[in-house]
């Protein structure tokens, strides 16, 4: 949980969710601290889209409440929550303006047609879409068809917002290019982010908590630092990546790629062959094969890897400190 609540926080409490006998959502119990950008992330089937539709009201809670500003909303229609959806398809309707997708919830109140435009021209500005306010969503690129579906679930005002796996339908580098702006946005405009993604990279990126969830259960919250560094678990550590996970003293532990220095035969404290070499531009990847069949990698800068070349079959031995051991715990699942 976080340790600054303010009472405009969102606070999740023992939440759960059940399919008949199928259980989605195991008791979640945490608090979002208001203004922040949180990413749940973990595989398919973890609970994490359950419990952001939850928080949004398109899912009925079967146990435990969801509390905003000091209120219970759990059993409240979503338009009453303060909370507002970007859905993963963006849902934009086909036959209506860029500017009259935008403006549609301040239809359905009755709000009349200047003041809703206005409005309305004041969300495009801010995702700078300003110049397509008149353009069906066909016309529209995916990254455009994005800014609108945003300006749309912002026009509302909410407290928080809440993205499903907003990026998964964009190519790669469309995808940097709009991380970058998601967290421009939750910057300017102070409010709560919750964002879905079964994407390390994106939540390493944009997240200023990452919760990490396995079959219906936090299995560690924190800062994106911490976790990459301290994983609490062994789910955390190779879900997160970057990490080997072997019985160091009769105990699970981690230790860091980059950590696991590569060495002649005899000289380290472990003896491995070399399964695999990936290059990746300022860095290269060593898959090893440890004793035991213990699959390990070695992360080695490419001026290191290229001054010593390794290839397929070759044996090395494998040196770490004290220091770089992380000690894991079972999982919370």
């Amino acid at each position: 949980m976080s340790a600054h609540r303010t009472g405009r926080d969102l606070e999740l409490v023992s939440v759960e969710k059940h399919y008949g006998a199928t259980v989605a959502v195991a008791g979640i119990q945490h608090v979002i601290t208001d203004g922040s950008y949180v990413c749940l992330l973990g595989p398919s089937g973890c609970g994490k889209t359950t419990t952001l539709r939850m928080i949004a009201g398109h899912e009925t809670v079967t146990s435990g409440d969801i509390v905003l500003d000091g209120s219970t909303i759990t059993h409240l229609a979503p338009a009453k929550r303060g909370t507002a959806m970007m859905f993963q398809n963006y849902a934009l309707f086909p036959h209506l303006s860029v500017i009259e997708n935008v403006s549609f919830s301040l239809r359905m109140k009755g709000t009349d047609r200047e003041t809703r435009h206005e409005e309305a021209r004041k969300l495009l500005e801010l995702v700078d879409m300003t110049a397509f306010a008149e353009r069906l969503p066909e016309q529209l690129s995916g990254g455009q068809q994005q800014r609108v579906a945003l300006a749309r679930a912002l026009i509302t005002r909410p407290r928080v917002l809440l993205l499903d796996e907003p990026l998964s339908a964009l190519d790669p580098f469309l995808r940097v290019r709009m991380r970058a702006e998601l967290r421009r946005l939750q910057s300017e405009l102070g409010i709560t982010f919750i964002h879905v993604t079964h994407s390390q990279d994106e939540a390493m990126a944009l997240a200023d908590e990452i919760v990490v969830m396995n079959a219906g259960r936090i299995e560690q919250a924190a800062p994106p630092r911490e976790i990459f560094n301290a994983p609490l678990t062994e789910f955390v550590a190779r879900f997160i990546g970057g990490h080997n996970v072997f019985d160091i003293d009769g105990r699970a532990s981690a230790i860091r790629a980059d950590r696991l220095a590569v060495t002649a035969p005899g000289a380290g404290r472990m003896d491995a062959t070399v399964v695999d070499v990936e290059f990746k531009g300022a860095s290269v990847d060593v898959g090893l094969m440890g004793p035991a069949e213990t699959g390990l990698t070695a992360t080695m800068s490419d001026q290191a890897f290229f001054e010593r070349p390794l290839g397929l079959g070759d044996a090395v031995g494998l040196a770490w400190t004290d220091a770089d051991i992380h000690p894991l715990a079972a999982s919370a699942a």
